[in-house]
């Protein structure tokens, strides 16, 4: 019997060696190829890869086109999927990979016209131009991957058929990037709904003027519609997509005189929502007659964020408004037909086709208006017989994003640069630079538009009378913008830029916070180095909030306070509004906030609508503002109807139920409640959903310092549990000296690979929680010395 039994356990042993040899094999095989040679069609001359110790590829060509190719290439065997996915989404092509699951995604992006749209740009470019050239070889250097190398994993677990990349997938991943930028579809409908049931006076709290941004960038009888239904649907549409919207940013370039080494130092940070693999692809290009470094978006052959020895550019988002929703009216005689001012026209009707994974084909009917795509049959949740159209600049105005990109990574001056930056008409970008020659600047891009006086853009708007629609696009020159200003800097945080010729450009910017902070740092100090700016970008102390608490204290009533109640008090009382990992008070201060906000708006607008209330830019701008109001209408609780609450009645049940609530959450020992065990971040892959692939695919869990809106801007949403699950922050953050341009600093908040096998899928994860940096390098001795290397020889036809 003890034989039989060896017998049977040594047969399991050598099945278990030989599964753990097939998959390391089989691991190593779909692993990205750093070092080597590869054979490559449409390459003249021998190509050096050269891999640094992150899996940063230095391409080293003797032409562009060269570059190229092998951009593409190597781009596609580390994002390859993330690829797939993006160039899936504007064209409502999810459900063929994911199913049913993707259809709502897919019916509204569908619907929106971005494929059109990327039609018609297309079918204008000059072929022959050095964009369109450069842009074909990239394609190119993809398909040769996609055809040669290994398949990503994801492709075999979901099922993706492969499919040549083509120029209109590049328009389509831009058409993404524009829409995930804009804000007004979330916010819009929510306060058309707030004034049509409770009267404009609800809305003065809101600053729905622009009053609120006091630290600017210098420069119906029947029933009416309910709203709400579309930022519910838009809002959950982003939340729910396997790529993550673009948020907000900062940036801030600093002039000689104010750096100790006398050159311009540049720092950004765009906000994006997290996923894994995250947004930016690190390459870096030498050819003989040009040098950049950039961070890439999967799928786009040019960089919007880069540098090299001459210059360095970044972004971050306006936040201007640039989509507008119109109420049609149909024609009682003719449902096919709706009300214009010249008249009653029919609506334009396209059919469109969505292929679903095991499912039938869904085919979508889109209507369209003369403002734009209907949203009735896109989402759930409006009136069929009261259609609500979407006028969105981005399809409206012509796309010239290739040249844009093309022009900003390879501007020759500043004059070509801003020339770049002019030909963006959508999404909205504050584009920064600073240059080898002390200049510094930022330009607003997007096609600016006024209505008329009076017409309020924050509201859904008339369609039919022709009253609201847009009167006047205006010139780029009108756009604000900064070039060397006398105080020394320039700087965006999402913040709203100063009046031009009077006018405060509407849009949905993001509070203060950041932007004083940043100006608080940046006036009095004026030998910035790469070092201060390093501790200034990881910076986690908020400049409003304990001004906030102080408010919310002082309406307090302190007679009644339990032992715990007034430890909590205390911690706030002594708090610089740090938010570091050990931290109490930040604890307490969100989870105050959250009560004082629930316990003051949701009983106006319910549940739902105030769980998308507290995803707007409108939530954060109200809480340093409403506060100080105490004749503020929403301080009482319309549901308690012999009593009328005060603002000291709420602060203060607001905090009793915040202090209770942290007591059943942490413990009834105040130390205890520090920020770290609340406060934590896990980049996930759509796959990661999944439970037994989670440990693979995500990164994470960490526990993490930062907060929403300050410059370490690491944001999440309230919810009752009282546990803040990170959705996204910083996506790179970058530093540029051109006193030590050999040595700028960088940072992913994963690693450069989206493949899980790679070394480089979470290698910079620990670093980037820290605030660490890696270096970018430039020096072609040290690249040389330290790096693997992949050589691409021409392959004969």
């Amino acid at each position: 019997m003890m034989k039989i039994l060896r017998k049977v356990l040594l047969v399991l042993l050598s099945l278990v060696i030989v599964l753990a040899v097939t998959m390391l094999v089989y691991g190593y095989y779909l692993k990205p190829k750093y070092e080597g040679k590869l054979r490559l069609q449409n390459i003249k001359k021998e190509t050096i890869v050269y891999f640094d110790e992150f899996g940063v590829p230095h391409i080293y060509a003797t032409t562009s086109k060269d570059a190229m190719v092998a951009l593409g290439y190597v781009h596609a065997q580390d994002r390859l999927w993330q690829m797939e996915l993006m160039r899936r989404i504007a064209p409502g092509r999810l459900s063929e990979i994911f199913g049913s699951v993707a259809l709502k995604n897919d019916k509204f992006f569908a619907g929106l016209g971005i494929e059109e749209a990327s039609a018609k740009a297309i079918a204008g470019l000059d072929k022959n131009s050095p964009s369109y050239q450069l842009t074909m070889a990239y394609l190119d250097g993809i398909n040769q991957y996609m055809e040669e190398g290994t398949t990503p994993i994801e492709f075999s677990l979901v099922g993706v058929k492969k499919e040549k990349f083509t120029i209109k997938d590049v328009y389509n991943i831009f058409g993404y990037m524009s829409f995930s930028f804009a804000m007004a579809q979330k916010s819009d409908p929510l306060l058309t709904d707030i004034r049509n049931k409770y009267g404009m006076e609800y809305l003065k709290d809101f600053g729905i003027d622009g009053s609120f941004n006091t630290t600017k960038i210098k420069n119906a009888k029947d029933r009416p519609q309910e709203y709400a239904a579309i930022s519910k649907s838009v809002a959950s549409l982003l939340e729910q997509s396997p790529v993550s919207p673009f948020i907000g940013s900062n940036s801030w370039v600093i002039a000689p005189k104010k750096t100790k080494n006398g050159k311009v130092i540049f720092a950004n940070d765009p906000h994006i929502g997290f996923s894994q693999p995250g947004t930016w692809y690190e390459a870096h290009i030498v050819t003989p007659d040009f040098e950049l470094y950039g961070c890439y978006l999967a799928g786009t052959p040019y960089p919007l964020l880069g540098h090299n020895r001459e210059y360095a550019y970044g972004l971050t988002m306006f936040e201007n408004d640039d989509i507008d929703l119109y109420q049609e009216q149909n024609n009682p005689a003719n449902a096919n037909e709706y009300k214009t001012p010249n008249g009653f026209i029919a609506y334009e009707i396209q059919e469109k086709t969505i292929k679903v994974k095991d499912s039938s084909n869904v085919v979508l009917k889109v209507k369209t208006t003369r403002h734009g795509p209907v949203m009735n049959d896109l989402i759930d949740g409006l009136q069929q017989d009261k259609p609500v159209a979407m006028s969105w600049i981005y399809t409206q105005q012509p796309i010239q994003i290739l040249d844009a990109v093309y022009a900003l990574s390879h501007a020759k001056n500043k004059s070509d640069f801003q020339k770049g930056v002019s030909l963006i008409a959508a999404p909205g970008l504050n584009v920064m630079y600073g240059d080898a020659k002390g200049n510094v600047a930022w330009w607003a891009t997007g096609k600016l538009y006024k209505h008329k006086e009076g017409v309020n853009p924050n509201f859904i708007l008339d369609g039919a009378s022709g009253e609201d629609d847009i009167k006047d696009f205006l010139d780029f020159s009108k756009n604000p913008s900064a070039v060397n200003p006398r105080w020394n800097y320039v700087y965006s945080a999402n913040n709203q830029p100063e009046a031009i010729d009077g006018f405060l450009y509407p849009g949905y910017y993001l509070p203060e916070d950041r932007a004083k902070r940043i100006t608080q740092l940046l006036n009095p100090k004026s030998d910035w180095d790469m070092v201060s700016v390093g501790k200034m970008i990881f910076d986690n102390t908020s400049s409003v909030a304990p001004k906030v608490v102080k408010d919310l204290i002082s309406n307090v009533d302190q007679e009644s306070l339990t032992e715990n109640e007034k430890q909590a008090l205390s911690v706030l009382k002594n708090w610089k509004g740090t938010n570091n990992l050990s931290d109490v008070a930040p604890t307490i201060y969100n989870k105050w906030i959250f009560n004082y906000l629930k316990n003051t708006f949701e009983d106006e607008l319910g549940a739902e609508n105030f769980k998308m209330f507290l995803g707007t830019h409108i939530m954060k701008q109200i809480i340093a503002r409403q506060i100080t109001n105490e004749k503020s209408l929403w301080w009482d609780n319309i549901n308690t109807k012999n009593e009328k609450e005060t603002r000291s009645q709420i602060v203060s049940k607001s905090f009793k139920e915040s202090v209770a609530a942290l007591e059943n959450q942490l413990g009834s020992t105040v130390s205890d409640w520090t920020w770290n065990k609340v406060h934590t971040l896990e980049h996930q892959h759509p796959l990661g959903k999944v439970a037994a692939l989670r440990s693979i695919f995500n990164v994470g869990p960490f526990e993490v310092s930062g907060s929403t809106e300050v410059i370490n801007n690491l944001f999440f949403d309230f919810t009752d549990d009282g546990n803040y699950i990170v959705k996204g922050g910083p996506s790179t953050r970058r530093i540029i000296d051109f006193s030590d341009i050999e040595n700028s600093w960088s940072i992913l908040p994963t690693g450069q690979s989206g493949n899980p096998l790679s070394e480089h899928y979470s290698d910079q994860a620990e670093l980037y929680n820290a605030g660490k940096f890696r270096r970018m390098m430039l020096n072609k001795e040290e690249i040389v010395r330290t790096s693997t290397k992949l050589v691409f020889i021409p392959r004969k036809k």
